[in-house]
């Protein structure tokens, strides 16, 4: 399994729970896709998109299982991001958990396996 990686905010992320599906953040949906980071991108990404945010769940999937509406974009000086156009089932969710928020505003991670 290769495990891609989504920082959902702890509300949004519940109501996918009770509803079967993920739509993403604000962001997402005004760039019409839900960003993904590998597990070397990810913690410069919290860094950069939601220093300081303590409601961060950490959403981990199996990139494999999303098919054909995964794509693998260039983004921050060319390197390439995974971008899922639609909907994430929680079905391709491998797990998710709280992301703790870190006395100088950056997100402790945990092993990302």
């Amino acid at each position: 399994m290769s495990l891609i990686f989504h920082l959902a905010r702890d509300a949004e992320w519940r109501a996918a729970e009770r509803s079967g599906q993920y739509e993403g953040t604000g962001a997402d949906r005004c760039d019409g896709f839900l960003h993904f980071s590998t597990a070397e991108q990810v913690a410069e990404s919290a860094a950069r998109h939601r220093r300081g945010e303590a409601d961060i769940v950490l959403v981990a999937v199996d990139a494999e299982s999303l098919g054909e509406a995964l794509r693998w974009e260039p983004s921050r000086g060319g390197a390439l991001f995974p971008h899922l156009y639609g909907a994430l089932p929680l079905a391709a969710v491998a797990w998710a958990k709280p992301l703790p928020l870190g006395a100088d505003g950056l997100h402790r991670f945990p092993p990302l396996d």
